[in-house]
C-alpha cells in the first residue's frame, strides 16, 4: 500500500536524509540559543527583585554578563540558523531536481494515451507548482517546524519548572486554540475541500492553456473570457470553492487567533490567585517573568498552525505526484529480442481508444493485417477517421495493441527494448514541434552525439541549410526569439533534417508536405528523396497524387483493411481508392468563378 502524507513526504525527502538531519540539529541548537535572552531577563529580574529596596547593592557585573550573554546567544542563534537553512536548501534543491527528472523520465515512458486523457495544464502544474512547494517545504518549513517544536518544548519545560499552575493554564489555552482550529481543518470536510481546491486549480491550469492556444479564434470572433465557457466556468467554480472554504473555517480561525493572542488572560488570574494566597518573592518573580515570556510563545504557535496548514497542502501535492508515478510505464520485455530485418507486418491488429469501461471505448482498428516490405514505400490511405494515423502510431508503441501483433523483422515490437525500437523507427509528424532552442539543437535531437558537420549535412539534404544561414544567428538562432518564426514548410524541413540525421531503417511520414506551398513542396520532395533511400517507408497520405508511385498502397476504411495493391491495380478494382482518386482529381480542377450578374427584369 502506498504511503501518504508526512510519511511519504519524509520518504521523498529521505533521499537527502543526512543533510536534513544536519539541518534539524542545527535548527534545534538555534532555537535553544534564541531563548538565551529570556534566561538573561529572568536572571536580571531576579537580581532586581532581590535588591529592589537598595538599588545601589545591585551586582552590575552580573547584570552586564547576562546582557552580553543575551546578545551572544542571539548572534550564535543566527549563525546556527543560517547554517541549518543552507543544509536544508541544498537538500531541497537536490530533491527538486531529482523529482522533476524522475517525473519527466517517467512521463516519457508512459503511453501517449495517458497524456491524451490528462490535461496538459494538470501535468504542468504537478511538474512545476507541486514540486516547487515540496522544495519550499523542505528548504524552509522543515527547519521551521523543528525550530518551533524545540522552542515550544523548551519554553513549556521552563514554565513547568517555575510553576506548574501557570504552565498548565498556558498549555491548556494553547491546546484549546489548536483543537478549535484543527477540528474543522483536519476533519473529513477539510480534507474534501483541500482535494476540491487542488482539482479546481488543475482545471483552471488546463483550461487556461486551451484559452491561450485558442486566442486567435477568440480575437477573430470578438469573444471575451466570458464566452470561453470552460475557462470562465472553471474560474467561477474556483471562486465559489474559495468562498465556501472561507465561510467554513473563518469562525474557527478567528476563535483560534483570539485565544492565542490572549494567553495572558488565562495566566493573569492564576498568577493573581497564587499571589493572593501568600506567594512570596519567588512567586512574584515567576508571575512577572511569565508575563514577559508568554507573549513570546505566541509567535511559534502561530507558525506551527501555518505549518500544519501548509503540510496538508503538501500532502495533497505529494499524492498528485504519486498519481503520475503510479501510472504504468510501457512494459519492457524480460528477454529482449532484436529483429534481423526491417519489414513491418500488422497481424490481425485491433485497437481501441478510451478506458477499460466498454461503454467509453472507441474502436479505431479491427482485425487489421498488412505488410510493409523492407526498402519499399508503403502508403496508408483512406477516408478521414479510417485509422491511418492510429496504425502508424502503434509501430513505435505510442500505444499497445489490444489484440494481434505488430512485427519488425519477424519480432513483435513488444519484445524489443524501447531504446532498440526507437533506434529503428523515425517519425515525421504532420504537426511539427520545435523546441524553444536553437535550430542546431532542434536538429541535433535526431542524434545527440552527431558532429557539427553531420548536422549541417543533414540540413543540406533536407533543403533547409540555405534559409538557416540567412537567419540572424544562423544555426544558433533561437526559434520564437526576437520575432524569428519559421513557416510551416520550413518547420517540416527541419523535422526532416532530424530524421535524416537519425538515419533509422524504418521511416513513418505523416503527410510531411501538408503545409508546403508549391515551391516548398518541391524542396520537400527533394529532401524526402534523400531521406527514404534504402529504407522501409510508411507514408500516411491525404493527397493521393503524392503516393502514385508507391510500391504498395493499403486502403483503410472504418479501421479495417478495405483493399491493397498498386495505384493501377486499385483503380482497376473500382473500390474505395478509385472513388477517392476521382474525388481528388475533381478537386484539383475546382476553382472560383465570378458569379454571373442577374439579368435585368
Amino acid at each position: 500500500m502506498r504511503k501518504k502524507g508526512m510519511v511519504r513526504l519524509m520518504e521523498i525527502a529521505g533521499e537527502k536524509k543526512g543533510l536534513l538531519v544536519l539541518s534539524g540539529v542545527l535548527s534545534v541548537v538555534s532555537a535553544i540559543l534564541a531563548l538565551t535572552p529570556y534566561l538573561s531577563v529572568y536572571k536580571i529580574l531576579e537580581e532586581l527583585m532581590v535588591h529592589w529596596g537598595d538599588p545601589s547593592s545591585l551586582d552590575g557585573q552580573a547584570m552586564r554578563f547576562w546582557g552580553f550573554t543575551a546578545l551572544a546567544g542571539v548572534l550564535a542563534s543566527m549563525v546556527f540558523l543560517y547554517t541549518g537553512y543552507m543544509a536544508s536548501h541544498v537538500a531541497a534543491f537536490r530533491i527538486l531536481y531529482g523529482l522533476r527528472v524522475k517525473l519527466a523520465e517517467h512521463i516519457g515512458k508512459l503511453h501517449l494515451g495517458y497524456l491524451s486523457r490528462t490535461s496538459t495544464g494538470a501535468v504542468k502544474k504537478t511538474l512545476e507548482q507541486n514540486v516547487e512547494k515540496i522544495e519550499n517545504f523542505v528548504a524552509h518549513k522543515i527547519p521551521d517546524l523543528v525550530s518551533v517544536l524545540a522552542t515550544a518544548a523548551v519554553m513549556a519545560a521552563a514554565l513547568f519548572s517555575l510553576n506548574p499552575w501557570i504552565a498548565g493554564a498556558t498549555t491548556g489555552a494553547a491546546l484549546l486554540a489548536f483543537f478549535v482550529q484543527s477540528y474543522m481543518m483536519i476533519g473529513s470536510r477539510g480534507q474534501t475541500l483541500i482535494k476540491a481546491y487542488y482539482d479546481s486549480l488543475e482545471r483552471i491550469n488546463g483550461s487556461a492553456v486551451q484559452y491561450v492556444r485558442g486566442m486567435p479564434a477568440v480575437k477573430i470572433f470578438g469573444r471575451t473570457v466570458h464566452s470561453f465557457r470552460k475557462f470562465y466556468g472553471d474560474m467561477m467554480d474556483y471562486c465559489r470553492l474559495v468562498t465556501d472554504w472561507t465561510d467554513s473555517f473563518q469562525n474557527g480561525y478567528i476563535l483560534f487567533k483570539t485565544i492565542l493572542t490572549s494567553l495572558l488572560a488565562f495566566v493573569l488570574p492564576v498568577g493573581v490567585l497564587l499571589l493572593s494566597r501568600g506567594g512570596g518573592r519567588s512567586t512574584g518573580l515567576t508571575v512577572l517573568f511569565s508575563i514577559i515570556m508568554i507573549p513570546g510563545l505566541t509567535a511559534p504557535l502561530y507558525k506551527m498552525m501555518h505549518l500544519s496548514a501548509t503540510l496538508r497542502q503538501i500532502t495533497e501535492g505529494v499524492n498528485r505526484i504519486d498519481d503520475i508515478l503510479d501510472q504504468p510505464a510501457v512494459s519492457e520485455p524480460a528477454r529482449p529480442a532484436l529483429p534481423e530485418g526491417h519489414d513491418v507486418a500488422f497481424e490481425n491488429v485491433s485497437f481501441s481508444y478510451g478506458s477499460e469501461d466498454e461503454s467509453t471505448r472507441i474502436d479505431a482498428l479491427s482485425g487489421l493485417s498488412f505488410s510493409a516490405n523492407e526498402k519499399e514505400v508503403t502508403a496508408l490511405v483512406g477516408p478521414s477517421g479510417s485509422g491511418k494515423s492510429t496504425a502508424a502510431n502503434l509501430i513505435p508503441r505510442f500505444w499497445d495493441v489490444d489484440s494481434g501483433s505488430i512485427k519488425i523483422g519477424g519480432v513483435d515490437v513488444r519484445e524489443m527494448r524501447t531504446e532498440d525500437l526507437m533506434d529503428r523507427v523515425s517519425f515525421v509528424f504532420q504537426d511539427t514541434f520545435l523546441f524553444f532552442d536553437s535550430l542546431y539543437q532542434n536538429i541535433l535531437v535526431g542524434r545527440p552525439d552527431a558532429t557539427e558537420e553531420e548536422v549541417h549535412a543533414a540540413a543540406r539534404a533536407a533543403q533547409c541549410h540555405d534559409f538557416i544561414e540567412r537567419l540572424p544567428n544562423g544555426y544558433d538562432t533561437l526559434i520564437g526569439e526576437g520575432g524569428v518564426y519559421l513557416s510551416g514548410g520550413e518547420e517540416q524541413r527541419v523535422a526532416v533534417a532530424r530524421a535524416i540525421l537519425k538515419n533509422s531503417p524504418i521511416l513513418v511520414l505523416d503527410e510531411a508536405t501538408a503545409f508546403a506551398d508549391p515551391e516548398n513542396e518541391h524542396r520537400m520532395q527533394m529532401a524526402l528523396k534523400s531521406l527514404i533511400k534504402d529504407k522501409t517507408v510508411i507514408v500516411i497520405a491525404h493527397r493521393l497524387s503524392t503516393i502514385k508511385e508507391a510500391d504498395h498502397i493499403v486502403v483503410l476504411d472504418g479501421g479495417t483493411l478495405s483493399e491493397e495493391g498498386t495505384h493501377r491495380e486499385l483503380l482497376e478494382n473500382r473500390g474505395v481508392y478509385e472513388r477517392m482518386w476521382t474525388a481528388h482529381t475533381s478537386a484539383r480542377e475546382w476553382g472560383m468563378e465570378r458569379p454571373a450578374k442577374a439579368e435585368a427584369i
